[in-house]
C-alpha cells in the first residue's frame, strides 16, 4: 500500500477549488487498489474566498485533506516548499489549482514511480496561452537549458511527481530565492517525462504577473548558474582589448604626424557604452550579493499562520 501526497499551492483560486477538488476525487479510481491519498492545499495569502473553499473541501474529506495557511503571499515556489514540509506520502505530486495540467496524467506518473523511477515530470509539449506568454516561456526555458540546467526537459515543467527521498533532500537545502522545482532537477536523478498539452484556464484570473515571471527568471539564473558573472568577465576582457587597440591607433597617428581626427562623438559613445556596461555589471553582482546576504539572515521562506 502506497500513500501519495498531492501538493497544491493556491492563490486567488476560489473559483477553481470546487471543480479541482471534484476532479481530484474522481481521479482516485484510476490508481491501483490500496493507494491512499493526501491533499496538501496551501493558501499563499489569498484575499478572496480561497480559504473558505478549501475548508469546505476538508470538511467533506477530513481524513484526506490537510490545509496550510500562510500569513501572507510568499510566492508559489515557497508555498510548494510549505506543502512539502507538511506532506507525509511515499511520493509527492505538485500540480496547479486551475486544472490547466490534466489530473488524468497522475496515475501514469504514479505507475512509473512504482517501477522505481524517483522523478516523473509532465512535460509541456504545447500550451493554450497567448502568443506573448508562449514567447516568454520558450525564451526562458531555452536560456535556462543553455546556461543553467542543461538536463532540464525541453518545454520545462510545473507538474511533477517525486519520491519522498527527493522531497527530504530539497527541504534540507533550505535555499532562499530559488526555484523549488528546479532543485529537483539539480539533484540529477534520472527522470522520465510524459508529454501533454497545457490547457487553457477555465475559471478565475491568473495572478502570474510579468513582475513575478521576471523574478523567477532572475532567481533561476542566479540560483543555478554563474553564467552572468562569466559574461561580465569575458566582456571586460573584450572591452579592454578594444581599448588597447584604440589607444595604439591614437598613438600611431600622433607620432606619425597624421592629422588628428576629431573624436568627441566617438569618445562620448564609448564613455556612455562603458558606463552602461558597468552599471549592468554592478546590478548583476548585486543580485548575487543580495542573495548571499538574504541567506545569511536565515529568515524563513514562508510563515505559517495555521494548519488544519
Amino acid at each position: 500500500m502506497s500513500k501519495i501526497s498531492i501538493i497544491i499551492p493556491c492563490y486567488y483560486n476560489e473559483l477553481n477549488i470546487p471543480s479541482t477538488s471534484l476532479e481530484l476525487l474522481k481521479n482516485e479510481k484510476n490508481f491501483p487498489e490500496g493507494t491512499t491519498f493526501e491533499y496538501v492545499m496551501v493558501d499563499d495569502g489569498s484575499k478572496d474566498n480561497t480559504w473558505n473553499e478549501l475548508q469546505k473541501f476538508k470538511q467533506a474529506n477530513p481524513e484526506k485533506v490537510k490545509l496550510v495557511k500562510l500569513s501572507g503571499n510568499f510566492g508559489s515556489y515557497n508555498a510548494i516548499l510549505a506543502g512539502m514540509k507538511y506532506a507525509s506520502g511515499d511520493c509527492n505530486v505538485i500540480i496547479a489549482a486551475d486544472l490547466q495540467d490534466p489530473v488524468s496524467l497522475m496515475p501514469k506518473m504514479f505507475a512509473h514511480w512504482q517501477n522505481g523511477i524517483q522523478l516523473v515530470m509532465g512535460n509541456r509539449e504545447d500550451r493554450e496561452d497567448p502568443i506573448l506568454s508562449k514567447l516568454f516561456a520558450n525564451t526562458f526555458q531555452f536560456l535556462i537549458r543553455r546556461f543553467a540546467l542543461p538536463n532540464l526537459p525541453k518545454g520545462g515543467f510545473d507538474y511533477v511527481l517525486f519520491d519522498k527521498k527527493l522531497k527530504e533532500e530539497v527541504l534540507a537545502m533550505d535555499e532562499k530565492n530559488s526555484n523549488s522545482l528546479y532543485l529537483l532537477i539539480w539533484l540529477k536523478y534520472e527522470y522520465i517525462t510524459i508529454p501533454y498539452k497545457r490547457l487553457e484556464r477555465k475559471a478565475g484570473k491568473s495572478r502570474w504577473t510579468i513582475k513575478k515571471k521576471i523574478k523567477l527568471f532572475v532567481d533561476s539564473f542566479v540560483a543555478f548558474s554563474f553564467a552572468p558573472i562569466r559574461i561580465i568577465t569575458v566582456s571586460g576582457f573584450v572591452l579592454g582589448a578594444v581599448a588597447i587597440f584604440y589607444a595604439l591607433f591614437i598613438l600611431y597617428n600622433r607620432f606619425a604626424g597624421n592629422i588628428a581626427v576629431e573624436g568627441w562623438t566617438t569618445m562620448m559613445m564609448v564613455f556612455i557604452f562603458v558606463s552602461a556596461f558597468q552599471m549592468v555589471a554592478i546590478g548583476i553582482l548585486g543580485e548575487y550579493l543580495w542573495r548571499t546576504l538574504d541567506a545569511s539572515r536565515k529568515r524563513p521562506n514562508y510563515v505559517v499562520d495555521k494548519v488544519e
